[in-house]
């Protein structure tokens, strides 16, 4: 009985997540899409050092936000990119740098910036044929609102989390 109460507070916060990420992202829509992005629901990307289930959330966010507000593409590769952040920064969980979670903001930078900017945006959204230059300009635009959305404000997030036990019992069933 207490196993299905955790499978539910999993899913529940999975579904709380996901929503979370998808309004954000619409109401925030003129920073959220595009070559040049912040894309502020992306802190959320670092819920994975909390658990498994934040990936699902984090991942289905993703899709929903990218199906009502942007591409077939960015559906496809924008969440791909999502995922692959995440299961990569749940990898990384525990790994700390003077006590904060740094190296698990990296991986969504960096899969954004590739998959993203240098792939994404370059191939598909870009008004003159894709070269080198154009992929890692827009690498390191996307790039660049990644490490403000994730480096910054997604390990601001789990550092307020950990800190507060209120927010600790919600997000770590503790």
């Amino acid at each position: 009985m207490n196993k299905k109460h955790f499978s539910v507070r999993s899913l529940v916060r999975c579904a709380m997540i996901a929503a979370v990420y998808t309004v954000v992202c619409l109401v925030l829509q003129p920073f959220t899409y595009g070559a040049v992005q912040f894309r502020v629901a992306e802190a959320l990307c670092l819920l994975p050092v909390f658990g498994a289930e934040y990936i699902v959330g984090v991942a289905l966010g993703c899709l929903l936000a990218n199906a009502l507000g942007s591409t077939i593409i960015d559906v496809v590769f924008g969440t791909a990119a999502t995922l692959i952040a995440c299961l990569c920064t749940y990898a990384l969980r525990n790994i700390r740098w003077k006590g904060l979670a740094i190296p698990a903001s990296f991986p969504p930078v960096i899969a954004n910036a590739l998959i993203v900017g240098a792939f994404e945006i370059t191939v598909f959204f870009s008004d003159s044929a894709p070269s080198a230059a154009l992929a890692v300009f827009n690498a390191v635009s996307v790039g660049f609102g990644e490490l403000v959305c994730c480096t910054v404000l997604g390990v601001a997030l789990v550092r307020l989390i950990e800190s507060n036990r209120g927010l600790r019992k919600i997000f770590l069933d503790e």
